[in-house]
């Protein structure tokens, strides 16, 4: 549940980011201010998903599967870093939405990629799929 919490935040941040920038209003703004807040929504889901990510990453056996999920958790890693520099500019600089605006453009295409990876593995492999089996 997680997942969609993090991935909404980024998405809505950056589509908060798009009103603004059409809006052609002076920032900061409500626009630009609502955009920063559902990022660092996003952040906190995502860190949270992170670690429910890891233990299944933990659990997967050696092989192909194994690589697409370490590549996947890596894209996800490199996703809040870019996020969270992203905060740290809007905050010491509201006004300036030019780089932030470029690094949600890059992480949002890096979600694209990310959810690809993590849809091969939950359709291909299973991996967080519950079988229905009482252990």
């Amino acid at each position: 549940m997680l997942v969609p919490i993090a991935i909404g935040g980024f998405l809505l941040s950056f589509a908060f980011d798009i009103v603004c920038w059409i809006s052609g209003a002076s920032s900061p703004n409500l626009w630009n201010q609502v955009a920063y807040y559902t990022m660092l929504g996003g952040i906190v889901g995502a860190l949270i998903a992170a670690v429910f990510g890891l233990v299944d990453l933990l659990s997967l056996p050696a092989g192909p599967i194994r690589r697409i999920g370490v590549l996947h958790m890596t894209i996800n890693l490199t996703i809040v870093v870019l996020y969270i520099t992203n905060a740290w500019m809007r905050h010491r600089n509201p006004a300036e939405l030019g780089i932030p605006m470029a690094l949600s453009l890059i992480a949002v295409l890096m979600l694209l990629v990310s959810g690809w990876l993590g849809g091969k593995m939950v359709y291909e492999a299973g991996v967080g799929v519950s079988t229905g089996k009482v252990l």
